[in-house]
């Protein structure tokens, strides 16, 4: 008995002895991961402008804004470590998930909805819009309107009639597109959505605050296409913008092929909202005055990961909907976000 405590004594001591070698290394790992701030006047950025942009945001009410250039924090305000609802922010996530597995041979973006075996709640799908292809829906084009998960009052009162406009041949900003890739997505590679976001990206990169809690599926009896929102800090967010800015690289190496940075961020259609254009669930925003590139997510309330190649720059802004109810519009943070380019060097 005596010989058995002892060793049960050793091997628990070499147990704890392992589980605070990886505390330790996990904490060492979290400091690496850290972003470092800079201070703005040193970087060359005006800090009168930069202050009055911040006065601005903050009459907005958003949970966090964070601002950074060439990989460094230039300014942040609010908490950035508060996790909130991205909306529709979820949809530009998954389209840098589609080029992994475009890149990996999972998926064909010239695929047909027919090809892929994929149908819908009745009224079932037409021979017509089953000619979709994977890539009509990344640029919500699909011509299929079908009611789904997630839409709102605005989306649903303006979806046009079924059978109105043939695949491929129209915009519409249409989550039955969105939440399909979503379908699609599963069934190609066999991964879960949020799992595939954390090993192939937030891991990857370095996210502080993302946990596989903090996505799920939302299913509605309209469709059996479910949506899946997501949570995101900040400064997880400014990670994944500045992965983009990277062209899909980080620390060396290369998470999201490049040439799907260039091509899922392209406009293929004029937006409703004046002189931006719409990619693979990706905004874009003309050259004057961002410069030539620039491009956007976004979500209800005023979710939004912008990055502006010309400045070296991201911006985020968070907006946590059950404190201030009311969000903030996208014309209001494109305001600011001129505000703080005006700033920049």
């Amino acid at each position: 008995m005596v010989s058995l405590l002892k060793t049960g004594g050793a091997m628990f001591a070499r147990h704890f002895a392992f589980l605070l070698f990886v505390t330790i290394l996990m904490s060492a790992q979290a400091r690496a991961q850290a972003w470092e701030d800079v201070d703005p006047a040193v970087a060359g950025w005006s800090v009168e402008r930069l202050e009055a942009a911040r006065l601005q945001s903050k009459k907005l009410k958003p949970t966090a804004l964070m601002i950074v250039q060439d990989g460094r924090v230039i300014a942040r305000w609010g908490d950035t470590s508060r996790k909130v609802n991205m909306a529709s922010v979820r949809k530009s996530l998954l389209s840098a998930l589609y080029g992994i597995a475009v890149a990996d041979g999972w998926i064909d973006l010239s695929s047909t909805l027919a090809e892929l075996g994929i149908d819908d709640t009745a009224p079932r799908l037409t021979q017509e819009e089953k000619t979709a292809t994977v890539r009509d829906l990344l640029m919500s084009r699909s011509g299929i309107y079908h009611p789904a998960a997630h839409e709102t009052a605005d989306i649903k009162r303006k979806r046009p009639a079924r059978g109105s406009h043939p695949p491929g041949s129209f915009w519409f900003y249409n989550n039955w597109d969105f939440n399909t890739l979503g379908t699609i997505y599963r069934q190609q590679t066999g991964e879960d959505i949020f799992a595939s976001f954390q090993n192939r990206i937030a891991r990857p990169v370095g996210m502080e605050d993302f946990s596989l809690r903090d996505g799920r599926y939302a299913l509605e009896k309209v469709s059996e296409h479910p949506a899946y929102p997501l949570q995101l800090s900040a400064r997880d967010a400014a990670r994944f913008g500045q992965l983009f800015l990277n062209a899909g690289k980080w620390g060396g190496r290369q998470i999201i092929p490049e040439a799907w940075v260039e091509e899922s961020t392209t406009p293929y259609s004029q937006a409703k909202r004046i002189r931006q254009g719409y990619g693979y669930m990706w905004w874009t925003l003309p050259e004057d005055p961002w410069g030539p590139h620039a491009f956007y997510a976004s979500g209800y309330g005023g979710q939004i990961i912008a990055v502006v190649p010309s400045k070296r720059l991201v911006v985020v802004q968070t907006v946590d909907l059950k404190q201030n109810a009311s969000g903030v519009r996208t014309s209001a943070f494109i305001d600011v976000m001129k505000a703080i380019t005006s700033a920049s060097p």
